[in-house]
């Protein structure tokens, strides 16, 4: 019996004409049947994509699109695994610039693909059918949809083709490097090109070292006017200084990049940057380590990469001045142009630039501590959620960097490598005060140094200030810069005892309250005995 186009069995409608007509045929279903119909083939294809087509199109046009539904499911299925077997190879898979190149043109398929699917569901939802009420929203969640789903997927391909263009930026193509002692070691300078310095000078250079194990990492700073770093053996620059880089007081490491560049560039045909590998294989010699690799980062891109990452977190443990321009050589400068205030802090790049380099009123290793201080800071804000809300902007700041030689095809075990590592405890030595005498960059004792090098590197890091749970009144740059088993130098202790962290904080040592008002006061008035009290703390940095 039929009724109204309805299949019946004792005058209701059979369960096989409820499932497949109106589904099929819904001109007859009564206006409730129609809405539900047009919502469940719109969940179904966002479920399921041809799942839709399947129960009421065109078989063959399902079949086709279940097929790649799966493939995508099984492909999805087969990354879970091997993420949890093999993570790194995943990564390198996700870095390699031909899988990339791969990866964007599946995701973008996929993309046409999902919305052809989409389009043919709007055909099938016949809308013309629907309520009045319910047509809007039928066509509104059908464009919602696909926005989510095709839209995301072109979304995805693009900011693929964004990390694989900062890759081939930054990045090498050389061949990928091995690990030496069980570690990599990263050479990271700050490159200083200004317009009143001669060549690209590192303004910093610290060694990133990385176990190759656990990602377990040390972080190795070398003041800028060390002297007579020694060159590692097989460096080329050794037959020019076989005995050291001793040629007095010009002869600061961070000289050699210049020097290298301009003079000795013939000694290392082939290589992209003579200077930046010289001076790599200067740190390598002095450390008694095999430092690998090396990148170089441009000044204005540190600021704009911190910018990107949304500002970093440190709890600064005195007054930092913003330094106004340089009068003369003998580092006196203008009316600094404002004043880093100590306590819990969010920097932005501008700011976070000026903390790192700032040098008035303090030490060259108040400045490193600091450095150091900023590097963990940038580190603990590199999280996933940071990554993935602001990636397209951390991929375009990253260009800023000038230069490395990593390899681009190891870049996904060295990121495997740092995820294993986030949340340990970092090691930390400076060559210089606080772990050596104040002058110990310009007579350096090289058994010393790379004694305390290796004792830093086997032995196990304590917890940072922050994972202790010390307060920001207690970590300073003798707490945070000193590592396992290395004692801060007297002259270091001796300042921190006669000025307790944060003194001068509120009250400058003439009992009047400290504010940048005050302080620019002070500097024009040339008060520098109580701007030297207040500043004293200013190297007494905790990452948050």
């Amino acid at each position: 019996m039929v009724i109204h186009g309805y299949e019946t069995e004792h005058g209701n409608p059979s369960p096989r004409s409820r499932l497949t007509q109106p589904l099929r045929h819904p001109e007859q279903a009564p206006p409730g049947i129609r809405s539900k119909r047009a919502f469940s083939l719109l969940a179904l294809t966002l479920v399921a994509p041809g799942s839709a087509q399947l129960v009421a199109g065109s078989r063959v046009f399902a079949r086709r699109a279940l097929t790649v539904t799966f493939a995508v499911w099984l492909v999805l299925l087969l990354t879970l695994v091997v993420g949890f077997i093999n993570r790194s190879l995943l990564l390198n898979l996700v870095t390699d610039p031909v899988a990339s190149a791969v990866l964007i043109g599946v995701l973008l398929m996929l993309a046409l693909g999902w919305a052809l699917v989409w389009l043919d569901t709007l055909r099938l939802l016949r809308i013309p059918l629907l309520p009045r009420r319910t047509r809007p929203l039928a066509v509104a969640a059908l464009a919602l949809c696909l926005v989510a789903t095709s839209g995301s997927l072109a979304y995805a391909a693009y900011l693929v083709n964004v990390s694989r263009g900062a890759i081939g930026a930054i990045f090498a193509g050389g061949p990928a490097i091995a690990p030496v002692d069980g570690r990599y070691n990263f050479l990271v300078m700050g490159g200083d090109a200004g317009a009143d310095r001669t060549g690209r000078r590192p303004d910093s250079l610290s060694v990133l070292s990385v176990d190759a194990s656990t990602g377990q990492t040390a972080l190795i700073s070398v003041p800028r006017n060390f002297q007579n770093a020694r060159f590692a053996e097989g460096s080329p620059m050794r037959t020019v200084y076989p005995d050291g880089y001793n040629c007095g007081n010009d002869c600061l490491i961070n000289a050699i990049n210049t020097e290298v560049t301009e003079k000795y560039a013939k000694l290392y045909p082939g290589v992209a940057d003579p200077g930046a590998q010289a001076t790599m294989e200067a740190v390598s010699g002095t450390l008694g380590i095999t430092v690998q690799a090396y990148v170089v980062v441009d000044m204005d891109g540190f600021a704009q990469l911190v910018d990107a990452l949304g500002g970093i977190k440190v709890n600064a443990g005195g007054w930092v001045p913003m330094s106004g321009a340089a009068l003369d050589d003998a580092g006196d400068h203008a009316q600094p142009v404002g004043w880093i205030a100590p306590g819990p802090q969010t920097l932005d790049g501008f700011h976070a630039l000026w903390y790192g380099r700032s040098r008035e009123f303090a030490s060259d290793y108040d400045r490193i501590a600091r450095q150091q201080c900023i590097q963990q800071a940038m580190i603990n804000q590199l999280n996933p959620a940071t990554v993935l809300t602001k990636f397209e902007s951390i991929a375009n700041a990253g260009t800023k960097v000038v230069e490395s030689n990593i390899s681009a095809s190891q870049l996904g075990s060295f990121v495997d490598l740092a995820i294993k590592g986030k949340g340990q405890p970092v090691s930390r030595l400076v060559i210089g005060p606080p772990d050596f005498p104040a002058n110990f960059p310009t007579y350096p004792d090289f058994d010393q140094i790379q004694a305390k090098v290796k004792s830093v590197l086997t032995a196990p890091a304590s917890p940072s200030p922050k994972a202790a749970g010390a307060s920001s009144r207690t970590g300073g740059a003798a707490s945070f810069a000193a590592p396992v088993a290395v004692a801060p130098a007297a002259a270091m202790a001796a300042r921190a005892a006669t000025v307790p962290a944060n003194q001068y904080n509120t009250m400058g040592p003439d009992g009047v309250r400290v504010d940048a008002k005050r302080l620019d006061y002070l500097f024009k008035t040339g008060q520098n005995d109580i701007l030297n009290a207040i500043m004293a703390n200013n190297g007494q940095c905790t990452p948050m």
